[in-house]
Parts: C-alpha cells; structure tokens; sequence
C-alpha cells in the first residue's frame, strides 16, 4: 500500500508536530541530505513552457529511494482562484519501485522553501542579523519570515509589496507570533534600508529588477527567491557581480537563476561545498552574499522522506492501492475478473431465485389439488 497525504493531512501533520518543529527538523533533514550530495543521481528539472507559466518535473534518488516532484509555475493563476504555485509528489524504494509516498507538495515546497532559505542564510548572513526586508508579500512571503525568526532570529520583518493588500495579509498572519514585529515599507528601497538581510519572493514572469546596485549596503544577505525559470529574474546583473553568489546546482541555476543574466564563466558556489566545508560562506563582515534560490529536488527528497516518517509514526494519511496487489504479480489481468464473476454470480442468483419460485408455486398447486 502507498501512504496518501492530501492537503488536510498534510495540514494536520504540520500542527501536530508545530510549526517551529516541523521547520527545524525540516532544515537538518535537508542539511543531511546536502552533505550526501555525491550520493544522488541529479539533473536539472524537467520543464514545459508557455506565455502564462510553467510546469516541471524535478526527479531525484540515491541507492535507496527516488522522488520527483511535479510543480507548476503560474503568476496570473490568482485571479482564476487558483494557487501560483501547485505541486505533488511521490517517493519510491528503488530496489523495488514501489511507491511509498503520495503527497501534495503545494504547502511542503512552500515550507522546504523556507527552511533552505534559512538553512543557507545560517551560513551567508552576519552573527546577529535582526532584520529582514521580505520583498513581494504573497503565498510564500510568511513561510519565509516564520523561518528566519524560528532559525536565525529575525524579529523585524520590513513588507513591501505592490499589492498592499498581500501586505495587509502577511501582517493579518504574522499578528499571532507576537516576538517578529511587521513594518509595512512605502517602497523597496525603505524596505531594504538598514536591513541585514533581504528576501526577495516575487510571482511575475518577468525579468523584473526588483534590486539595484544603490539599494545594497555592506554586509548585506541577499535571499533572491523569486527568480527562477528562463525569463524571470528580480536582482540587476551588478549585484550579482559585486556579491558572493551560492546556488543550489549550478547547471539548473545557470538556466532558470539571476546569473542567467550573466557570462556562462561568471564564477559561482554550490551549497554542498559551503555546508560540508569545502569553500567559504560570507568571506569577511562587509560581503555582500546572494543565494540564487531556484529550488531543487533534493530538497523535495528531504521533504518528502521527512514528511513520510512522521506520517507513519503519528498514522496520519491514508493507504491507497495506488499499485496491483502482489498476490499473483503475474496475473494482471484477474484483476478484472472480480466484476465479471459479480455479473455472473448475480445472474445466477436470479436464476435461482426465479426456480425457487416456481417451485414454491408448484407445490402450493399440488397442496391446493390435495
């Protein structure tokens, strides 16, 4: 049987273990996972294009299990009600195939999202970061802030958005951790002033510039988020050029990241090498650093066997025959016979019942003759 978490039953995972938990261990499974870089089998992601967005598969595996995710991309979909971003996903044994896991991935890419941009924020932003400017304020933007005030403890969240009432929603939500305070910015760059660390989380697919080169300070952490599909960049070329710049897998991010604004030599980091000590993070306290976070499916990997252990440790989901039963792996077919023989037995049981009642007949006849 494949355990099956829909939505609510990823939900009510997520409130059972809490969410600062469920973050925390999300990021160590993550960071697990990361030092293992060399175990997986990696590519970059599958994608099919459109004018309105994009939708991909992103596949992944060691020598004991295989995930993929698929996830769609689409800016424009909130005004047809529907969700930016919409993602399952499933893992595998590989020695086998059979899947384990069928999950929904909209709330866990958004949660695995989070955790990464802190994970790497660890490593990159300055001992003491307080306050961060959280730039483009929808569907991602609280998972971000509850995650860098859970990890790194950030307690000033400085929100602009050009939709002032995505604002007004992530400070309707944010009201209930009463230890992160919410400023509403009048710009990007008020936003972005005296900030130690900038996320920037935006939806159009477009090659906005949402930072220039006169907004960054010193020592700055750069979270670049958004910008992650050909086309769709959000930092000017010159903030790349004058940072330190980390990427997930570089042949992913040189075609969907901001560097893809960049030569094809321009020097950057994979974030295996900086968590398992193999090349510096932040270099010296005025270095300006950017993760150019595209998203990558090892941490759908990392997500979905986190979310798997919990499922069945607290026995949340449901099993589902997603797959033949092996009783007789050769006989695919006798899975049909099931209803032909209900036919069959039905009308054999008319049949009966019809003599019966002419038999019933018959001797009430004979009784009557008597």
């Amino acid at each position: 049987m494949t355990r099956f978490l829909d939505v609510p039953a990823l939900s009510r995972l997520v409130q059972d273990v809490g969410l600062p938990r469920f973050l925390r261990e999300l990021t160590q499974a993550i960071h697990r996972d990361y030092l293992r870089w060399n175990e997986f089998d990696k590519s970059a992601r599958l994608a099919s294009h459109s004018a309105l967005g994009v939708i991909e598969l992103m596949p992944v595996a060691d020598a004991r299990h295989y995930a993929f995710k698929y996830v769609n991309g689409h800016p424009r979909n909130t005004g047809r009600g529907l969700p930016t971003v919409m993602a399952f996903g499933v893992l595998a044994e590989v020695q086998t195939g059979a899947p384990l896991l069928l999950s929904e991935l909209t709330l866990t890419t958004a949660l695995r999202t989070a955790a990464t941009s802190a994970l790497v924020a660890q490593q990159l932003a300055r001992p003491g970061a307080r306050r961060m400017a959280l730039i483009g304020n929808g569907a991602q933007s609280e998972f971000q802030a509850l995650a860098f005030h859970t990890l790194l403890g950030i307690d000033e969240i400085r929100a602009f958005d050009v939709d002032a009432a995505a604002t007004a929603k992530l400070v309707r939500n944010l009201a209930a951790y009463p230890g992160l305070r919410v400023i509403r910015a009048a710009s990007i760059a008020q936003a972005v002033r005296g900030a130690d660390i900038v996320t920037t989380v935006t939806a159009d697919k477009t090659r906005a510039t949402i930072l220039t080169p006169e907004m960054i300070e010193p020592g700055m952490h750069i979270n670049a988020v958004g910008g992650d599909c050909p086309g769709k960049t959000e930092l000017h070329p010159d903030v790349l050029r004058r940072a330190r710049v980390i990427v997930e897998y570089e042949p992913q991010t040189r075609i969907e990241g901001d560097i893809q604004q960049l030569p094809a030599d321009f020097a950057v980091t994979e974030l295996w090498r900086v968590l398992a000590g193999l090349a510096a993070g932040r270099e010296h306290a005025d270095q300006v650093t950017v993760f150019d976070s595209v998203g990558f499916a090892l941490e759908d990997y990392s997500a979905l066997r986190y979310v798997y252990a919990l499922a069945l440790a607290r026995g949340i989901g449901t099993d589902v025959a997603l797959v033949p039963p092996g009783e007789q792996p050769k006989d695919l077919f006798a899975l049909l016979a099931p209803r032909a023989t209900a036919i069959e037995g039905h009308a054999l049981a008319c049949a009966a019942g019809a003599i019966g009642a002419i038999d019933r007949a018959a001797r009430a006849d004979a009784t009557q003759a008597a």
